[in-house]
């Protein structure tokens, strides 16, 4: 039979196992979405839209998540001047790894990738994708020359990947808005490839 204090600490053991286990279980489910991507070995290409593949002959060199935000501007529509529509003005994202540390940022304009040793490089949009509803486009880039020694050095190409939010405001833009921003919150993976 328990006594009183028996009884007492095993509760509290319980208590503290519970946790531990809850915790446990939130981190795997936060680790779930990276985790999704991976299949063994790395990132894998199967499940997404031929048109943001990268070709053949690359290979990922890193895999960053980017969490930040997306600023739109209230700008009248190209060769209108009586309709208007938010346009991209530029992200500010820090780029992190997949263990959480950050390695880089992602800002603009122009888009520019800058890891923490400071090289930092730009790119030329070939293609975009749905990236499902309320999220921005899954996007393939083709990497420009990277600027200053570093990480950044011979990346091939980037891909805009597991897309979450970012889209633009859903508040109005018309003229007594013209020049206003709005900021959204977003996340991305962003995969970085180098020719092999």
């Amino acid at each position: 039979m328990l006594n009183a204090s028996t009884h007492t600490h095993t509760r509290a053991h319980t208590r503290a196992h519970f946790s531990t286990a809850a915790l446990t279980l939130a981190l795997l489910a936060a680790a779930g979405s990276a985790a999704a991507m991976h299949h063994g070995h790395g990132f894998k290409q199967d499940g997404l839209p031929d048109g943001v593949k990268v070709p053949a002959g690359n290979a990922v060199m890193l895999e960053t998540v980017g969490v930040g935000e997306i600023t739109y501007e209230c700008r009248a529509k190209k060769d209108t001047t009586d309709q208007f529509e938010w346009v991209f003005a530029g992200p500010d994202a820090k780029l992190m790894d997949r263990a959480g540390k950050q390695v880089g940022r992602y800002y603009g304009p122009p888009a520019t990738w800058e890891a923490t040793d400071g090289s930092k490089l730009t790119a030329t949009q070939l293609a975009v994708a749905p990236g499902g509803a309320g999220n921005i486009p899954l996007q393939l880039v083709k990497a420009n020359p990277a600027m200053g020694q570093g990480a950044m050095q011979g990346v091939s190409y980037i891909q805009r990947v597991a897309t979450q939010g970012g889209v633009a405001p859903a508040a109005p833009c018309g003229q007594p808005q013209l020049g206003s921003k709005q900021v959204v919150k977003y996340q991305a993976d962003y995969i970085f490839w180098r020719a092999q």
